[in-house]
């Protein structure tokens, strides 16, 4: 039976932690893009017709979810990067080491991963406040900082696999930028996929982030091509695929 050693879980999430207080500019440097994007992105389409996008919603009420899925998509990838840079420098051999369970090893760097992006992301939803995005109610937010956090989760798992399956840090960064930015564009985040060619709305379906930020849409303002409860559980199958092999590669990664 695996064990939990909660001690080594908050360990290893303070550790994160402390290092991002440390680092101010990890938050300033993770929330540029996306507010760029918000800025020439939402002024620059606002004034647009943007087909499949229901005639009544402003560009920036459409767009401001799908930045936030993407702010979870790059954080939550790119936090296989410590993973790595760990591997690479030997810290991660000296925990591996101690009398801990490999589960928990891995439950403290999703938990100490998944903070930074979702406080990354809050801070972009906290931006577009100021460029005339509104949410419908509290309980939408609540329930979009559900999906927020689901989408973090996800693809700090994806970001295991291939840090756990390689030994370096720039072919790391190259692979996740090939894998990255297609999801990104096939996920719905700044047009509607039924814009894209049928052969190519077929492979959003593949895609986890399509359900997250289109159950942020549907939490945020109200409005979603497919229920919560579908975006939700579609995105929970995502995510315990994508946990259970990150954590599988882990279990079989070898740190010399």
């Amino acid at each position: 039976m695996l064990s939990i050693d909660t001690s080594t879980v908050y360990a290893l999430w303070k550790r994160e932690i402390t290092r991002l207080k440390r680092s101010p500019s990890r938050i300033l440097g993770g929330l540029a893009m996306p507010v760029l994007f918000m800025v020439f992105l939402g002024t620059g389409f606002s004034s647009m017709n943007i087909n499949g996008m229901p005639a009544e919603m402003s560009y920036i009420q459409y767009l401001v979810p799908g930045i936030v899925g993407m702010t979870m998509l790059f954080s939550g990838s790119m936090a296989g990067m410590s993973l790595l840079w760990d591997k690479e420098h030997g810290f991660l051999k000296e925990v591996m080491v101690a009398p801990s369970s490999r589960l928990s090893i891995v439950l403290g760097r999703i938990a100490g991963g998944g903070t930074m992006s979702v406080v990354q992301g809050l801070l972009v939803l906290l931006a577009s406040f100021f460029l005339g995005f509104s949410i419908s109610s509290i309980g939408g937010f609540i329930v979009g900082v559900v999906f927020l956090i689901l989408i973090a989760v996800t693809f700090i798992g994806m970001g295991m696999i291939f840090a756990s399956t390689m030994h370096d840090s720039q072919g790391f960064g190259m692979v996740m930028n090939l894998v990255i930015f297609p999801l990104f564009f096939l996920s719905g985040a700044i047009y509607p996929v039924s814009n894209l060619p049928k052969f190519l709305q077929y492979i959003t379906y593949l895609n986890p982030l399509t359900y997250g930020i289109n159950g942020m849409r549907a939490s945020f303002i109200g409005v979603a091509k497919q229920s919560i409860l579908l975006n939700l559980g579609t995105l929970l199958t995502f995510t315990a695929i994508l946990l259970g092999l990150g954590t599988h590669f882990f279990n079989k990664m070898e740190v010399s």
